[in-house]
């Protein structure tokens, strides 16, 4: 077994690989960044080595400072976590070259896996089925152009090197497809460094299937059975689940089997995942189940197959990469109940999901019969420099509908201020009838759109008694000779004036300067009305100001241009997420203070537009 190990991530994978190597006895050295030196990965670490500047690409993308670090540290292997250097080939030769065990497979495989295009040439060599579509090396964009329109909308468009659901965009019209295929490349080539695509049909009611692989370094391959990841925004998973709804056994020991080929083919060494993608009109059946793509690493959504399996798989990466066999073998593997993760994220879902940064000043999950994976704690700092995840919410049970109740009831009880998070939206997923009844396809989210948004604001019995506890002298009120049972007064709600109708015979018996208010898995604060000041700007005024901080990416406009409504303006990049800001009305640009590479904080006027006329 390896003595000791150095984690090249930072976050919730970090405080994850840290927890296992502790339990085996393995030391744990840490890298982080100018923004982690405070980090729960940093504290939970025997040694920790600074590597960098906040920005990825300047500490967490710099596989020489990485493996300086190891050295340093005295470490004998390094775990990449997911993300990052991960499913670099580069990253994983050096660290060979270097004399260091590499906890992943062999560069080779992650070479040959690593890009979309020819890994599913790969695929069709072994017979596994894959998705119709064009791998082709010219990338001209007529030729890209006359390839989607040969396959039929609509076609999605895929970054060869890509991953997260970076790189990628569905296309429904021809009229559509050259702007698209331009985001889509400078999305990957920013990303990835890498803007060839690949083009696939769109498959009508798509379900998300992915099989958990493992392989050693004596030749055996296992899988671990499938997920479902179905639900999904903008290509990114929100809600994974294990087994997989619907799967009958001869289906799953078909994907299963084919997953398990597509390992082999690669002579795979380590964690992966064979990515499918179904079309579940009528049902998960063998026919219909199409090779995509395979993740060289450890997946987001790992602990759904742990807590169904019963099994450890950073354990087992580290002991494969210690050369010790896979722990279980095939008929030693078993599927035990039903489990569900969620993904929270530190967004807001009112705002379009943009990021949501600054200081968790509370911080408490629901944690009652769930597992929690987090890499922050109350107090923290979120910063625009790293994906906005915050925590992995788990739960498992006999059944898909424990779990699912579970997991509602975890979510319902979380508290997190002043940061936004899409808990609200979790809640609404998980309980939407479609979910429930396991009607599920990686357009459920799209399509429902405003449907899944949390509530705006709390409930009126919420609202009421928050109202109370600020009220002064609330509980004398009660003893006052025909006082009233009911008051009417006007309260700022998360800075809005809002209306309360509440009994003050409720309240403390102190005036409170705020008080927040948790339902339903959102924040709110509630704070007595205060006169507000008129000034600042908004968008109906013509002044675009910055959402987040970040970078601007793409100026489209100049001072002095006329605008159309909807025309775009402007692309902002943070926290690994695009934004673009576009002209609220017809009118002219009047002042424009972007210019692209710059940095811009939040708040920050962009641009002004005079409306027209």
């Amino acid at each position: 077994m390896l003595k000791s190990v150095l984690i090249a991530n930072r976050g919730e994978i970090a405080c994850r690989v840290i927890k296992t190597a502790r339990r085996l006895g393995i030391r744990t050295a840490a890298v982080y960044s100018d923004a982690d030196a405070d980090a729960l990965h940093v504290r939970l670490a025997d040694e920790a080595v600074h590597i960098g500047a906040a920005p990825a690409r300047e500490s967490y993308l710099l596989a020489d400072k990485i493996i300086a670090a190891a050295k340093q540290t005295g470490a004998e292997a390094i775990h990449p976590g997911y993300g990052f250097l991960s499913e670099n080939a580069g990253f994983a030769q050096a660290v060979h070259d270097a004399g260091l065990i590499w906890v992943g497979p062999h560069p080779a495989a992650i070479t040959a896996m690593g890009l979309k295009d020819a890994a599913k040439k790969l695929m069709q060599d072994a017979g596994v089925p894959t998705t119709p579509g064009y791998l082709g090396d010219d990338q001209r964009p007529e030729q890209l152009k006359s390839e989607a329109d040969a396959i039929g909308y609509p076609v999605l468009i895929k970054a060869v090197a890509g991953g997260g659901g970076k790189g990628m965009r569905k296309v429904e019209s021809a009229a559509d497809f050259a702007d698209s295929l331009l985001s889509c490349q400078r999305e990957a080539a920013s990303s990835f460094g890498n803007d060839q695509v690949l083009l696939e049909k769109w498959v009508t009611n798509p379900r998300h299937i992915e099989v958990q692989v493992f392989g050693d370094k004596h030749g055996n391959v296992v899988h671990l059975f499938e997920r479902d990841c179905s639900l999904q925004r903008r290509h990114q998973k929100v809600i994974e689940e294990a087994p997989a709804p619907g799967m009958d056994a001869e289906t799953r020991a078909a994907v299963c089997q084919a997953a398990v080929s597509a390992a082999k083919a690669v002579d795979y060494v380590g964690a992966g995942t064979i990515e499918f993608i179904a079309d579940g009109s009528e049902g998960l059946k063998a026919d219909r189940i199409w090779f995509m793509e395979m993740n060289t690493r450890l997946q987001v959504e790992h602990p759904v197959t742990e807590e169904i399996t019963g099994q450890d798989l950073v354990e087992w990466q580290l002991r494969v990469a210690s050369g010790e066999p896979l722990p279980k073998r095939q008929d030693e593997l078993s599927i035990n109940g039903w489990a569900m993760e969620t993904r929270l994220y530190a967004e807001d879902p009112a705002k379009g999901f943009l990021p949501s940064i600054g200081r968790l000043d509370l911080f408490e999950l629901g944690s009652e019969g769930v597992r929690i994976d987090t890499g922050v704690t109350q107090g923290a700092e979120i910063s625009p420099f790293y994906d906005p995840m915050i925590a992995k919410v788990i739960a498992h049970g006999p059944t898909r509908e424990a779990a699912r109740e579970k997991l509602v009831k975890a979510l319902d009880e979380s508290a997190v201020w002043p940061l936004k998070t899409n808990a609200g939206f979790l809640v609404k997923a998980l309980t939407h009838p479609n979910f429930a009844a396991a009607r599920l396809d990686t357009g459920l989210i799209a399509r429902e759109g405003d449907a899944l948004l949390p509530p705006a604001r709390p409930s009126d019995e919420a609202l009421a008694d928050a109202a109370a506890s600020l009220t002064q002298g609330g509980l004398l009120a009660g003893f006052r000779l025909n006082a009233p049972t009911h008051a009417t007064g006007t309260f700022l709600l998360d800075g809005e004036a809002v209306t309360v109708t509440y009994d003050p015979r409720n309240g403390g018996e102190e005036p409170a300067e705020d008080v927040l208010i948790a339902e339903g898995g959102q924040v709110w604060r509630l704070a007595p009305w205060r006169a507000v000041g008129a000034g600042g700007a908004d968008a109906s005024d013509g002044a675009m100001l910055s959402p987040m901080p970040g970078r601007i990416i793409a100026v489209t406009v100049a001072a002095g241009e006329a605008v159309t409504k909807g025309q775009k303006l402007l692309t902002l990049e943070a926290m690994k997420m695009e934004h673009s800001l576009v002209a609220p009305f017809d009118g002219t640009i009047t002042e424009l203070n972007a210019s692209e590479g710059g940095q811009v904080n939040e708040g920050a006027l962009l641009v002004k537009i005079e409306k027209a006329g």
